[in-house]
């Protein structure tokens, strides 16, 4: 029986068909029983990461809306929880103990110069606004590496291989993936983790801002949420636009709504962006499955940054 045919019912299939429509036999059930197996055996031997690999690989020869595309999305979830089984790691080498101590030496002779040198760096720290500026820069740049953490924690659950965030001076920081074939679904939940997190590491700006009074955490508070949300414009490689990619148009719409809401409520302008991105995305016909759960985390996004952001005009 010919690939472009229903191995059940001899119907022709389209080249991008995944399932019969006369009989709704999959594709490449095949394939799908010889991925269960290989992950089977994998998690038997230990080896979660590998048997969450397979599961993965599959996934895009499965129908978004069919019974076994849900079931393979709830093998991934529940492997993620598990513990990869790992080997203890060997014993110092001498070699690198004596390469310790030459390191130490080095440190020390360099710790004597930069002494001679101290009292002139301390003394730009004795003026407040340089040390209140380099403090907030600090702040700016701690709360993007949260951001991007907040991604790199999300794929580790997956088992998806990336690389520490990268700091672009001027832009912010990315994450670079090491693996790029992901559903919607997946997709918009490493996404928005980004901003999830960025949300956390504003609130905590505001908490101690709010047991201090001390204005530069507001400061950073409000720039972390108004930074976090302009990652919520659905648009090129934003945390936003991966958002969207697996929303429903109906879900798509919800969020216009709630754009609305925290605009109304808020008066944050960047507010203008998202929503008028949002809405031209909704009226695209090419949306995505629907996800009740990646709608929840956008709109409650929506609301709590722009209120965070409320202060930054």
């Amino acid at each position: 029986m010919s690939d472009s045919t229903c191995a059940r019912c001899g119907t022709e299939l389209a080249p991008s068909t995944l399932a019969c429509p006369a009989c709704g036999t999959l594709r490449y059930a095949d394939r799908l029983k010889q991925v269960a197996a290989a992950a089977e055996s994998a998690r038997q031997a230990g080896n979660v990461d590998a048997a969450r690999r397979h599961w993965m690989s599959v996934l895009e020869q499965l129908p978004p809306d069919s019974q076994q595309y849900a079931i393979v999305r709830q093998k991934i979830a529940q492997l993620a929880d598990e513990t990869p089984t790992r080997t203890s790691a060997s014993s110092p080498q001498p070699a690198e103990r004596s390469w310790l101590r030459r390191s130490l030496g080095g440190i020390a002779t360099a710790a004597v110069i930069l002494a001679g040198k101290l009292k002139f760096l301390l003394l730009g720290l004795t003026k407040a606004t340089t040390f209140i500026s380099m403090f907030a820069f600090f702040g700016v740049y701690w709360s993007i590496y949260i951001h991007e953490m907040g991604h790199v924690s999300v794929l580790r659950q997956l088992g998806i291989a990336a690389g520490a965030p990268l700091f672009i001076p001027g832009i912010g920081a990315v994450v670079m993936l090491r693996q790029h074939n992901l559903d919607p679904i997946t997709d918009a939940r490493i996404g928005l983790a980004g901003p999830i997190w960025g949300l956390g590491a504003g609130l905590a700006a505001l908490a101690v801002y709010l047991a201090t009074n001390a204005q530069i955490w507001l400061a950073i508070a409000e720039l972390t949420g108004f930074i976090n949300l302009f990652n919520l414009i659905p648009i090129w490689q934003l945390d936003g636009s991966r958002g969207f990619h697996a929303l429903s148009q109906s879900q798509r719409w919800i969020v216009v709504a709630v754009v609305v809401v925290a605009l109304f409520v808020t008066e944050q302008r960047l507010l203008f962006l998202v929503g008028g991105v949002a809405v031209w995305r909704a009226m695209q016909r090419n949306s995505g499955p629907g996800d009740t759960r990646t709608l929840a985390a956008y709109g409650v996004l929506v609301l709590a940054l722009s209120a965070l952001a409320r202060g930054v005009r």
